[in-house]
């Protein structure tokens, strides 16, 4: 639009809500709300619309001060109960990816590809308050002349926890189905033969880069959900990509956009960063993401009215052109007929599997909704955008 009736700030929404006066919505709400009253009295209405997501998400993982030890150590090799962190870092800091797996991993043993423990399951059990084995290894300075530490730890013996996941949030990813004669193993998870499955992995109109397509409220700094606890968004993520094929309300037709984010492990819960073992790939996280949408006018309360009906994506064999040709396509698919249960490729019915859970995307944005209509959580002003 290129004008607006209604104009609201970060400043004027953060009042309302300390005031407990701010009107705040999930982004399945705000869809009914819209038709019935209109993008513009809509907008004028509400002042906040909340998303939620809760899926794998590979990129992921925690920068961890392990604590100094006497005498002094600076490590090189990291180890959380066998799973290996990068330890290339100052003294006794490393990063703990979630896709990392077990060095020991009984599993692997007798089935070359399979794991049933790694980093996301270390970071699981650390936000569980459970005990956790660090070892670490040096080769020994005279600043820093300790070469091998053991201790066995819970999330609060250590100095720093940060989860800091360099790629989260997908907006819109493929429909994974499989047109081979054999079973595929992937991260979009098991695919049958001759498309037995299809696979897909978002939240739909509830997901957060769905009701702000082209971050226009979503920056450095934007204030969210992140695992239980308030993270931040502070850059765009890796595979970030802008221009791309749009359809309705601006929403991508492929993968597109991403975020980076950063939060305190400490003060996350086990219930929204969950390990998982996906057979034939590896080890990931599923994460909980929340962001709240400030509607600031009512072109941002038109995209956040957006319905899984108006949301398509890619349908993509991984049986034959993954990761070949990619760019090939069967067709799109709505997310309502993703979410139906089944969905119709090349004549054949085939039955839809989601890999995000749309119960706990609907508790995120519950829950932020509340927090938001408690005074609890407040809109942290972007300082940099990424639009």
């Amino acid at each position: 639009m290129s004008s607006h009736k209604i104009n609201k700030t970060y400043e004027q929404i953060n009042k309302k809500i300390e005031r407990g006066e701010a009107v705040v919505v999930t982004a399945e709400e705000i869809i009914d709300i819209a038709r019935r009253e209109g993008v513009v009295e809509a907008a004028r209405q509400v002042d906040v619309v909340t998303t939620g997501t809760f899926a794998p998400m590979c990129s992921s993982g925690a920068f961890i001060n392990i604590g100094q030890f006497k005498p002094l150590v600076r490590t090189t090799k990291t180890w959380f109960n066998n799973v290996p962190a990068y330890s290339g870092l100052a003294a006794v800091d490393c990063y703990l990816g979630a896709t990392q797996t077990c060095e020991d991993d009984p599993l692997n043993k007798h089935h070359p590809g399979e794991f049933n423990y790694g980093g996301g399951h270390v970071i699981q059990d650390l936000v569980a308050g459970k005990e956790v084995q660090i070892r670490a290894e040096s080769y020994g300075t005279d600043c820093y002349p300790n070469r091998k530490i053991e201790k066995i730890v819970t999330l609060k013996d250590l100095p720093n926890a940060m989860l800091c996941n360099p790629r989260n949030g997908y907006q819109n990813y493929n429909c994974a189905i499989n047109r081979s004669d054999k079973i595929k193993f992937t991260y979009m998870g098991t695919l049958k033969s001759k498309m037995g499955n299809a696979n897909y992995s978002t939240s739909g109109q509830l997901s957060p880069l769905f009701n702000d397509p082209y971050l226009k409220t979503i920056g450095l700094g934007t204030r969210i959900f992140l695992g239980g606890a308030q993270g931040y968004v502070n850059w765009t993520g890796t595979q970030h990509k802008k221009d791309v094929e749009r359809g309705v309300n601006g929403v991508p037709l492929s993968p597109a956009g991403t975020l980076s984010v950063i939060g305190d492990l400490k003060e996350m819960s086990p219930e929204w960063l969950v390990g998982q073992s996906i057979r034939g790939y590896g080890i990931s996280l599923s994460v909980g993401l929340g962001i709240p949408i400030p509607i600031l006018n009512e072109e941002i309360l038109k995209y956040t009215a957006v319905s899984d009906e108006e949301i398509f994506t890619q349908i993509v064999d991984y049986g034959y052109d993954y990761p070949e040709a990619i760019s090939r396509s069967y067709g799109q698919v709505s997310y309502a007929e993703l979410k139906s249960g089944s969905i119709m490729v090349k004549g054949q019915k085939v039955v839809t599997v989601p890999l995000s859970s749309m119960v706990k995307a609907r508790k995120i944005a519950r829950i932020l909704k509340t927090a938001i209509q408690r005074s609890k959580f407040f809109l942290g002003q972007p300082q940099h955008m990424f639009h």
